[in-house]
């Protein structure tokens, strides 16, 4: 029984560290998991994980998702979940601990190439719930990520509870995007939590800028709170604000994403040559209406 499914990358609007409240919006980068299902392994059944170019990568997240999902939706398929083994492997385009949500996109294209490999439809929102059930319990992350996991398997944006995994709103976005990706990682589960609830006022601001649309404006005060709670430069920010519509660190960093206009390339252009100065990488991406999807 084989699936393959692929999930895209996210940027960040509002980290929910401060006060559960989160938002964030889909990027055109992708990750792609293939899943292999072996329903007669018996008893020692397990579940193996490998990532593409990265031997050495943590897979327990995307094993977590394959078990999760085994335990969903075996018995749909007429067969015994406990006796089901199998290989799980991730390609992507996002680089893992950079704030790009590479753990979302990941547990989410592999939630549903699983259901894919057990010939289940599920519901997105229930594929999404299982892949930050996982999430947590693989220790990746301190919130469970339903605002970076929602983002990713909807696209556009959206906004979340990620205290309760609810979602409080759907909305399109229409942005090219540049990524500024330093040399240095970053791992959300080591984050100074304590630090980012001490700028809740800042995340509440925040959370009703988002709400009220004006989105562009809610990322940057997101950026400057969160660089200042999590000892983050806020250079790349006021260097891209004469130009751009928004710009954030992105999740926990070491990531920056700023958002234009489509017709902004000119914007863009400027931005992306101050942020060469730096050590790291600069990519050019959209945002993404579509959200994850089996192959």
């Amino acid at each position: 029984m084989q699936g393959r499914a692929t999930a895209p990358a996210a940027g960040t609007v509002l980290n929910a560290l401060a006060t559960g409240t989160g938002a964030a919006f889909a990027i055109d980068a992708d990750t792609t998991a293939s899943v292999a299902l072996d329903a007669t392994a018996g008893a020692e059944a397990t579940v193996r994980g490998s990532v593409a170019g990265a031997p050495d990568a943590d897979t327990a997240l995307v094993e977590r998702c394959v078990e999760l999902a085994v335990d969903r939706w075996a018995e749909g398929a007429g067969v015994d979940p406990d006796a089901v083994g199998g290989e799980v492997h991730t390609e992507s385009d996002v680089p893992m601990a950079a704030g790009l949500k590479s753990s979302s996109a990941a547990a989410n294209a592999t939630v549903l190439a699983t259901a894919s490999a057990l010939d289940a439809d599920p519901d997105p929102l229930e594929a999404c719930r299982l892949g930050v059930r996982a999430a947590r319990d693989a220790g990746v992350t301190v919130t469970g990520a339903f605002d970076d996991a929602s983002a990713s398997m909807l696209g556009g944006l959206t906004v979340t509870d990620n205290r309760a995994d609810e979602l409080l709103a759907h909305d399109p976005v229409d942005w090219n995007v540049l990524v500024w990706t330093p040399p240095e990682r970053a791992y959300s589960a080591d984050a100074d939590v304590a630090r980012c609830e001490q700028v809740a006022p800042m995340a509440e601001l925040v959370a009703d800028l988002a709400s009220a649309g004006d989105h562009g404006r809610a990322m940057t005060v997101n950026g400057l709170a969160f660089c200042a709670a999590l000892d983050f430069p806020t250079d790349p920010i006021v260097d891209a604000l004469p130009n751009a519509t928004g710009a954030s660190l992105s999740g926990t960093g070491p990531s920056y994403v700023a958002v234009f206009d489509p017709d902004g390339d000119d914007d863009r252009d400027a931005v992306a040559a101050r942020w060469r100065d730096r050590d790291g990488d600069v990519r050019r991406t959209t945002t993404r209406s579509d959200g994850a999807r089996i192959l």
